[in-house]
């Protein structure tokens, strides 16, 4: 029974030692970030990270449109409102947006004061505030619906932004200029080593997003009676980007 114990013992002390011996041989952790070659058991492997962007015009908007009423009592300041606010959005209809894409984003009424010095707040009135989003397809009305609005009755223009109805065949597109980035860059540092690429291990992609211009600011004229041009603005381009990063085993 002795010599048993002493026989365990010892195959512990040798494998406690065997232990680290081995995690050494797996080779160093890659460091953070950026292209790095990794020495494994079975070769050297290459590190990397690459990105790919498609540039598309845009075919839809999203708009946030809305009206601004004051009146000095709450009833009024709501009526006026939504008089003002229903020739609105009619007006949006006959430049051929869907009752579907007209959604209301907000609906505020709030009492307004007149600040005095070393006196109580004055009460003036109320402010009755409706916003919608408008989504508007056929980007060559959009001026022109924009311009209508503030024909009927619409006071407030809260920011414009472009999309893609159906942005995966641009995404699609820069998933493959992204891969081509990929192996490029593998292909130069196979060169730089004197290495040559065995194979590719491992493919994973990061978030891709869209990377739009600067954002347009619709700039409105004057009011008139008279037929007017439509409001410029103008759509620009679309950045889609998608990452990746790869693993390349590598071999002399």
């Amino acid at each position: 029974m002795k010599a048993l114990l002493r026989s365990a013992a010892l195959a512990g002390v040798l494998l406690a030692v065997a232990a680290p011996a081995a995690l050494a041989q797996s080779g160093p952790m890659p460091p953070e970030g950026g292209p790095h070659m990794m020495m494994m058991r079975h070769g050297p492997v290459l590190n990397l990270s690459a990105y790919g962007e498609t540039r598309v015009a845009p075919d839809m908007a999203t708009i946030s449109l809305g009206v601004v009423t004051e009146a000095p009592t709450a009833a009024d300041a709501m009526r006026q409102n939504r008089e003002r606010m229903t020739q609105m959005m009619a007006a949006l209809k006959k430049q051929g947006v869907a009752e579907k894409d007209i959604q209301t984003s907000g609906l505020n009424l709030s009492p307004q004061y007149t600040y005095r010095e070393n006196q109580p707040p004055l009460l003036r009135g109320y402010q009755a505030t409706n916003q919608v989003t408008v989504i508007v397809y056929d980007l060559t009305r959009l001026g022109q619906a924009v311009d209508a609005t503030v024909a009927a009755g619409g006071n407030q223009v809260n920011g414009i932004s472009f999309g893609l109805r159906d942005p995966q065949t641009a995404e699609n597109a820069a998933r493959v200029a992204a891969v081509k980035a990929l192996k490029a860059k593998a292909d130069l540092y196979a060169g730089a080593t004197g290495l040559k690429i065995k194979g590719l291990q491992s493919l994973s992609e990061g978030g891709g997003y869209s990377a739009p211009p600067p954002m347009p600011v619709p700039m409105f004229k004057a009011a008139r009676a008279e037929a007017m041009d439509s409001t410029p603005i103008a759509g620009g381009e679309l950045v889609l980007r998608v990452d990746v990063q790869g693993v390349y085993e590598m071999q002399p």
